[in-house]
């Protein structure tokens, strides 16, 4: 029953070699295919120089897959020893790390280089889109300001039209010295709200630009066709939008807020009460100094204000790198993860073909030795051994008498060596206490 099992194996390892050979074959050639797709995208030069390059290089890597393989199935299966069977594992591990070195990746370049390509667009999108909307944010924060800054600007205006008409401050009505600094306060303020709402109004123009540079960017990720001529197009758009960006940065009208903040306390005038009354003189100066403490308090709050948004984090500079397809799929494997193990299954699939040889080898030697000698050899040795047989016949030498002396000169040489152990040790000198 176990001769008829390891036949049987023996069999099966004889037809299927021609099996093992072509699949072999056919997939050291598809790995050679997509390692021509991938490394054409990497070369430079005229198309001709390319094909000839890519070519070369995808056949050395079709027959070195071939044999490697043909090598470790041949060889691998009939290793016994626990050295030698290591030591053949070990230059597997080290011929599949050269495989997936020269010849998986590209695979996975093919078979994922345009989607890996169109995803880092789209990063650099998303990554874009972030720094236009900062750059807006820190340009509109000093519109926050602007509320305040018409608020004083009106009660500047309202004060200086009551003490015109009603007296409210001096109680004295006419246009004097405190009309004169109130409305000048107010024009100061105004001449600021007037800039920071020209501000507004370049940065919502600065804004749109960058949008429609986005959408044009969003376009060109999704649309169809090949991935490169899009690339160069989007690299374009890049360009364009990080000049809004830059454009963005320096309309902030923060600085020039707090400039006109420190005008205000620092470059404050006060005029010469013009009272001819000396009791209306007195009260024109109180009026002026509390004026000038309220104008040193709001440039206070507006200088401080400025100095908050001056102090937020500007827009990092962002510089974007067109990638291969090689590239874009190395440094986004983890979400081309089936693509990767497409390309690696095709070139180590092989390894699974040469561990079955190996297991079925295994298994016949196995059954060979449980076997007696007589099911254990085969027929071509038995005919080569009739033919010894008949070859000593011929020359008048009898095997069996041949055989017959052949051991009685082992016995005798047995016993020869055991005389001579006996004499040995009777010659020895004896150790012991003197007679």
């Amino acid at each position: 029953m176990a001769l008829g099992a390891s036949h049987r194996l023996q069999d099966g390892v004889v037809a299927v070699e021609t099996m093992t050979r072509f699949a072999l074959a056919v997939l050291a050639l598809a790995s050679g295919v997509y390692t021509y797709l991938g490394v054409r995208s990497l070369l430079d030069g005229s198309a001709t120089a390319v094909f000839f390059a890519a070519i070369i290089y995808a056949a050395s890597v079709s027959v070195a897959i071939y044999a490697f393989w043909s090598y470790m199935a041949r060889f691998y299966p009939h290793v016994t020893g626990a050295a030698a069977r290591g030591a053949m594992l070990g230059v597997m591990a080290l011929g599949c790390a050269m495989i997936i070195a020269m010849s998986s990746w590209l695979n996975a370049a093919a078979l994922a280089g345009s989607a890996a390509l169109e995803q880092h667009l789209a990063e650099t999108v998303q990554d874009y889109t972030a720094d236009l909307d900062q750059a807006h944010q820190n340009a509109l924060a000093a519109q926050s300001l602007l509320p305040d800054i018409q608020r004083t600007s009106e009660r500047f205006s309202r004060l200086a039209e009551d003490e015109r008409q009603n007296g409210a401050l001096t109680g004295t009505t006419g246009a004097g010295s405190v009309v004169q600094l109130l409305t000048q306060m107010s024009a100061q303020l105004n001449e600021l709200e007037t800039g920071i709402v020209a501000s507004r109004e370049r940065v919502t123009t600065l804004f749109d630009q960058g949008r429609a540079h986005l959408a044009t960017m969003r376009t060109l990720v999704s649309a169809p066709g090949a991935v490169a001529p899009r690339s160069d197009e989007f690299s374009a758009e890049v360009v364009a939008l990080s000049g809004v960006i830059t454009s963005l940065e320096q309309t902030s009208i923060a600085p020039s807020v707090k400039r006109a903040a420190e005008d205000l306390s620092l470059g404050f005038i006060a005029p010469v009460a013009d009272g001819r009354a000396a009791d209306l003189a007195d009260r024109q100066d109180q009026v002026m100094e509390t004026i000038r403490a309220s104008v040193s308090a709001q440039s206070q709050v507006l200088s401080q204000a400025a100095d908050d948004i001056l102090a937020r984090e500007p827009v990092a500079e962002r510089r974007f790198v067109p990638l291969s397809s090689a590239e874009a799929v190395l440094r986004y494997a983890g979400d081309f993860i089936p693509a990767w193990a497409g390309a690696i299954s095709i070139d180590l699939l092989p390894a699974v073909l040469v561990f079955i040889l190996a297991v079925v080898h295994g298994a016949i030697r196995r059954q060979e030795e449980r076997m007696p000698f007589a099911q254990r050899i085969t027929a071509a040795e038995l005919l080569e051994a009739l033919e010894v047989q008949r070859a000593l016949g011929r020359q008048g030498i009898d095997v069996e008498q041949a055989l017959q002396a052949a051991e009685t000169d082992d016995e005798r040489s047995r016993a020869d060596s055991n005389i001579t152990s006996l004499d040995m040790s009777a010659k020895a000198p004896r150790k012991g206490p003197p007679a």
